[in-house]
């Protein structure tokens, strides 16, 4: 008989190339559509697949990330369902911070308790996906693997930034590149379209499996392969290593998936859920997306004209003009505005009536946007005030540029957590 499934989500390092987004927070703590975390994305598939053992691996600026995640999933006392935090700690055995995706549940596994699990599933906690994990697991079992690797068919230019595997007719791994490059090593890496077609994908043009960076272990395989200290990495060390060695599976997933990595493929995520029907639902009442349960008030729109936008509960938008926008949590934003393909974070609180004024005796703009402000291809983080007439429009086509209440990161502008943006000022 099986034992039951844990899951292990991984929070993620730094987050550099998310920066300045992960200035203040961990990447699973970046905020999704409004109203979500990254997080709940891997938490929600968890639950979906009716797995409710959860470990949640958290290291760099994970205040946030821990609030929500113990605000949001509670289980009762009956149930033996968790989502428990797992931080990093320096302990007598061990004083170094986790030193990467391997490592960090290697400084783990007496936490997990893998002599009463069944299998651990492995997976990051910054990825926007939906997808049963049961069928994953069940083909991890008829095929008696040690290891199953989830992959998803990608084309040839999109292959170099992910780790890519090449599988045999029946599925097993029989060589994985991280991030390859060149394009003899592409090339051998190439997936025959019959082999995708075996497993009821049409490739069309997608001629390499990349890996989603979701893995499933034997409990044991598991110790043995995080046994080498110096694999600090699944993508990059252990999966590679574990080829020839053990049998190490391809589930090939052929659904919406995409990385958030970067400060573009994060903008690019959110406004595509902004399309008429886009192409990840968060309608999907049969797996739903999870979050926080806050209780705000309905939105109150007055007089604007919006086309294509997403706009989360407890906002106020008055007489203004949006267009392909994703408006976060408490969004306040004044009238006369023209605001276009941007991403509003919204507001951790509401304000009283105030009369602040800074260290020059300038008046403080009020939380959330003024009066008359032009916004284009922007992201405005959580509590910024954007005073009345600021233009954040680019018009010179930056590429990268810093400011001191703003950065520039692909041509995007993005006004950090908190910034005070003074009236008439122009990006």
């Amino acid at each position: 008989m099986h034992g039951p499934t844990r899951c292990v989500i991984l929070g993620g390092g730094q987050g550099r190339r998310l920066y300045p987004l992960t200035a203040q927070r961990a990447k699973p703590a970046v905020p999704l559509a409004g109203k979500y975390r990254l997080i709940d994305v891997a938490v929600s598939n968890c639950l979906n697949s009716r797995l409710h053992q959860i470990y949640v691996l958290t290291q760099f600026n994970s205040v946030s990330l821990n609030r929500h995640v113990t605000n949001t999933y509670r289980f009762d006392s009956f149930s033996g369902g968790f989502v428990q935090i797992l931080a990093a700690e320096q302990t007598t055995e061990n004083m170094d911070w986790y030193q990467g995706t391997a490592d960090a549940v290697r400084q783990n596994l007496r936490h997990l308790e893998l002599e009463s699990a069944g299998t651990v599933v492995i997976l990051s906690g910054d990825q926007l996906y939906r997808m049963d994990f049961r069928r994953m697991l069940s083909a991890h079992r008829a095929y008696d693997a040690d290891i199953t690797v989830a992959a998803t068919p990608v084309h040839a230019d999109a292959a170099r930034r992910y780790g890519v595997l090449r599988t045999d007719a029946d599925g097993w791994i029989r060589e994985f590149v991280e991030k390859p490059t060149d394009a003899e090593t592409l090339d051998r890496l190439r997936v025959p379209p019959e082999t995708l077609e075996a497993s009821g994908v049409e490739a069309g043009d997608r001629t390499h499996l990349a890996s989603m960076g979701i893995y499933v272990f034997n409990p044991r395989v598991l110790e043995e392969a995080l046994a080498d200290e110096s694999h600090s990495d699944f993508g990059s060390q252990v999966i590679p290593a574990a080829i020839g060695r053990h049998r190490v599976l391809a589930f090939v997933h052929d659904g919406y998936w995409e990385d958030i990595g970067t400060v573009e493929s994060f903008y690019l995520a959110n406004l595509a859920l902004t399309d008429t029907v886009p192409a990840f639902n968060f309608f999907d009442e049969e797996a739903p997306i999870y979050t926080n349960r806050r209780g705000l008030p309905s939105s109150k729109i007055n007089a604007c004209t919006m086309s294509h936008c997403v706009i989360s509960e407890g906002c106020i938008i008055d007489d203004s003009t949006l267009s392909r926008c994703v408006v976060g949590l408490r969004c306040v934003i004044g009238s006369g505005c023209d605001i276009r393909d941007s991403i509003l974070m919204g507001s951790d609180y509401y304000e009283r009536a105030r009369t602040e004024r800074d260290a020059r005796g300038t008046d403080i703009p009020a939380l959330g946007i003024g009066k008359n402000a032009v916004i284009r291809r922007a992201i405005v983080d959580k509590n910024a005030r954007i005073g009345e007439g600021v233009r954040l429009v680019n018009e010179a086509g930056v590429r990268e540029a810093s400011g001191e209440n703003y950065v520039i990161v692909d041509g995007i502008i993005v006004i950090l957590r908190g910034a005070v943006v003074p009236p008439g000022t122009v990006v």
